[in-house]
């Protein structure tokens, strides 16, 4: 996997974590929160409907109060009581019923058949005494007690609240109820709305992720392309620099070739002719011709010492046989012997280590760094200093020239590419390069890690 695909994989993966993280903690409230809303709304709605039976069964005992002060309790009395009472009817599934202390039914309007039945011993599915329950309730005084009875609008069995009193002189059960499917249904279909709000949360989350995963996927993208131009950009002026250091270099050859040791040849080789024109014309006089050949021979000399600073330039032998502590030490005398300047070099510790390659690259250092003293610092002074320890190798070249505007130079297109030339040498083997300058000088510290 590549640098930038981690980056944005790194950069994505925290937020699905904390978005999932967000989205469970989000879940986990709401659910409890809706856990609470059902409580409290089923107990509202309860509360509610058991204020709505009270109300019910009082208005029921006051239908008949006239027939129950009266005192009266022959048959008529309570014929006339239950068909009061028959008649109060609130929804298709709201009556009043009447049973005697014993479990008979006496008044059921919605199912007649068990009119005179005694239910006393009759239970539900659960195997709970129903009436006993109901009686038991109104003994004490009245109450609500839930069980489970035949609904006449579905006709199937379903739970119910009822609500009795004790009709004393009478010896009545009084009650009625509500079903508590209708309160069932109520309370799901609020469950149904908590889980539909849940649910769209967990959309929303879901969507505000892959939105921004796609917004980061899509930036990385845009980044990548953009990196890739810039790299490709830079790429390009590389290799144009390299191609015009090429070019540089073979300039400066041949112009090396041709002002110097050409010339010293083609002198040479017109010594030769005269001194073996002098030969055949004064035989009997050699001395004469000598001349010329000495010339020769010293020019000779020229062309080797123009043929070794060459070979140097391109690659040092001393760098090769005696090390690099040598090898700029050389460099710094021959500085010294061609310039007005003085130099100076000093080792400190120890270049064991170093890489052929590492050793060049602070060699070519060194030597760009003593040519731009040379060329443009207006300097008196040049030091040279070759430090090594246990960790890393320093190069440090410093003088006492009038310094330059470094940030500006670095950002001219035409300027500095010594500079940056000794940048990227460094950062091709591992190494930094620190400049400063200032109006008392410039310092150059080339760090190279050892292998």
């Amino acid at each position: 996997m590549k640098l930038r695909q981690k980056v944005i994989l790194l950069a994505i993966t925290p937020l699905i974590i904390a978005l999932i993280a967000i989205a469970l903690a989000v879940r986990y409230q709401a659910t409890v929160l809706a856990d609470q809303q059902r409580a409290s709304v089923e107990a509202a709605y309860l509360a509610s409907k058991e204020a709505e039976l009270r109300h019910y069964v009082a208005l029921a005992t006051q239908s008949i109060d006239h027939l129950y002060d009266s005192g009266r309790k022959d048959e008529a009395t309570l014929n006339e009581a239950k068909a009061i009472l028959a008649k109060l009817n609130f929804g298709d599934d709201g009556y009043f019923f009447v049973y005697d202390l014993n479990g008979n039914n006496l008044m059921h309007p919605r199912q007649p058949e068990l009119i005179g039945r005694n239910l006393w011993e009759m239970r539900d599915a659960s195997g709970r005494p129903t009436i006993q329950l109901l009686t038991a309730r109104a003994k004490e005084g009245g109450g609500f007690q839930r069980y489970l009875w035949e609904k006449p609008s579905a006709g199937k069995i379903a739970p119910k609240l009822g609500y009795v009193v004790m009709l004393e002189r009478w010896g009545w059960m009084l009650g009625t109820g509500i079903y508590m499917d209708d309160v069932d249904a109520a309370i799901s279909k609020i469950d149904t709305q908590i889980s539909g709000n849940i649910h769209n949360t967990m959309i929303w989350i879901a969507g505000i992720a892959i939105t921004g995963a796609l917004i980061i996927a899509i930036s990385g993208l845009a980044l990548n392309i953009s990196e890739y131009r810039v790299a490709d950009a830079k790429l390009k002026a590389l290799a144009q620099r390299v191609v015009r250091s090429q070019e540089d270099e073979r300039a400066r050859l041949s112009r090396d070739l041709h002002d110097s040791i050409s010339q010293l040849l083609v002198s040479i080789k017109l010594q030769i002719e005269s001194g073996i024109a002098k030969l055949s014309s004064h035989a009997a006089r050699p001395e004469f011709a000598r001349l010329s050949f000495d010339r020769a021979a010293g020019q000779l000399n020229d062309v080797l010492g123009e043929v070794r600073r060459i070979s140097h330039d391109l690659r040092p032998a001393l760098l090769d046989d005696l090390g690099l502590a040598a090898a700029l030490d050389h460099l710094t005398r021959e500085f010294s012997e061609h310039s007005s300047l003085s130099f100076d070099f000093e080792n400190i510790g120890t270049t064991d280590g170093l890489s052929d390659v590492g050793n060049t690259v602070l060699f070519r250092i060194a030597q760009e760094a003593l040519t731009n003293i040379k060329r443009h610092a207006v300097a008196s002074h040049a030091s040279v200093r070759l430090v090594g320890n246990n960790q890393c190798v320093q190069l440090l070249v410093s003088d006492n020239g009038v310094g330059f505007d470094v940030a500006q130079i670095a950002q001219h297109p035409k300027r500095g590419i010594g500079l940056r030339n000794m940048h990227e040498r460094l950062e091709a083997v591992g190494g930094k390069l620190l400049l400063t300058s200032s109006a008392d000088g410039t310092q150059v510290i080339a760090t190279l890690p050892r292998s």
